[in-house]
C-alpha cells in the first residue's frame, strides 16, 4: 500500500469513490456533513477541498491529503494536519475510506504509514484524533494504535446533539506500539514545506 499526494487521475478516482458513497447514509460520521449532499456535488467538494488546500498551504498552516492506494486501485484518502507545526509539534488525522475496502484492516494500515510519517519522519511529538462515539471503526483503530482519551466536544449532527471523542497519541507512546513496516521516500526535500530546516535528523 502506498500514501502519495494524487495526481489529477487520482484525484478523480478520489471523487469517483465520494461520489458512490463512503459510509452508511443513515449516520454522519464528519463534524463537516460534506456527504450529505447528492453524488455530484461530493465529487465536486472532494475535488475542490484537495486544491484549496494545496492552494492554501504554508510552512505554518498545511493539510496533507494523501491518496491511500494499493496495487494500482485508489481506495480511499489520509489527511495529516498541523497548525505551527514546527514550534508545536503536533499533527492530527483525518481519513475516509471507499465502501467496498471497509472492514479489511485498510484504515489500521493507512492511519498507521502516516503516523509514521509524523513521529519518524517530521518528529511529531503528539498526534491527535477524534471520532463520534458511534463510530467503532474509527475508534477501534485508535484503540490497536494505542491512542488515550483526550476529554470530548460536543456538535449538533443532522440537528441532534452527539458526543465526539477526542484522542491522543504522544511520540513515546506510538514508539511502543508501532509494528507496521513502512519506508518514507522524498521527504527530505519538502522539510521546508512542513517548516522544518533540510538537516533534521529523519528516517527513511
Amino acid at each position: 500500500m502506498e500514501l502519495r499526494l494524487p495526481n489529477s487521475d487520482e484525484l478523480a478516482a478520489l471523487a469517483s469513490l465520494a461520489a458512490d458513497g463512503i459510509h452508511d447514509p443513515s449516520v454522519q460520521p464528519f463534524t463537516a456533513a460534506w456527504t450529505d449532499v447528492p453524488p455530484g456535488q461530493r465529487a465536486q467538494a472532494t475535488m475542490q477541498y484537495h486544491w484549496r488546500c494545496w492552494a492554501a498551504w504554508k510552512p505554518e498552516d498545511w493539510e496533507l491529503n494523501l491518496a491511500v492506494v494499493r496495487d494500482g486501485v485508489v481506495m480511499g484518502m489520509q489527511a495529516l494536519i498541523a497548525r505551527d507545526f514546527a514550534t508545536c509539534r503536533e499533527v492530527g488525522t483525518g481519513s475516509w475510506l471507499g465502501r467496498a475496502h471497509h472492514g479489511q484492516g485498510v484504515g489500521t494500515e493507512m492511519r498507521a504509514a502516516v503516523l509514521y510519517l509524523a513521529f519518524a519522519g517530521l518528529g511529531a511529538r503528539d498526534a491527535v484524533s477524534s471520532a463520534f462515539t458511534d463510530n467503532a471503526a474509527s475508534l477501534g483503530v485508535s484503540r490497536k494504535l494505542g491512542y488515550s482519551e483526550d476529554g470530548i466536544d460536543r456538535h449538533a449532527v443532522r440537528g441532534k446533539p452527539a458526543v465526539l471523542r477526542r484522542l491522543r497519541l504522544t511520540a513515546e507512546q506510538w514508539e511502543q506500539r508501532q509494528a507496521v513496516p513502512v519506508k518514507i521516500e522524498g521527504l527530505r526535500e519538502c522539510l521546508p514545506w512542513f517548516g522544518l530546516d533540510e538537516q533534521v535528523d529523519i528516517h527513511e
